[in-house]
């Protein structure tokens, strides 16, 4: 059987302070993956469901759009 993976995605555009996981990380519904910055208010990004960090797309210092994709849970 194959896994499925659930994109994490940007709500809204926004600067990249920190990504609080690693590829390989195990994660649960509401553990914090990265934290955001938009209009001086820090905002946590969390995971949507349980699974291991399979890809992360962002950096700290990048800028986001809404919908971009910021981390892959599988």
């Amino acid at each position: 059987m194959r896994e499925q993976a659930t994109d994490i995605v940007a709500e809204m555009v926004a600067n990249v302070m920190s990504v609080t996981v690693e590829i390989g990380d195990k994660v649960a519904v509401g553990d914090q993956v990265i934290l955001l910055e938009s209009m001086k208010m820090e905002i946590p990004v969390l995971a949507e469901v349980g699974g291991t960090v399979r890809q992360i797309r962002v950096t700290a210092g990048d800028v986001v759009q809404e919908g971009d994709v910021l981390v892959t849970v599988a």
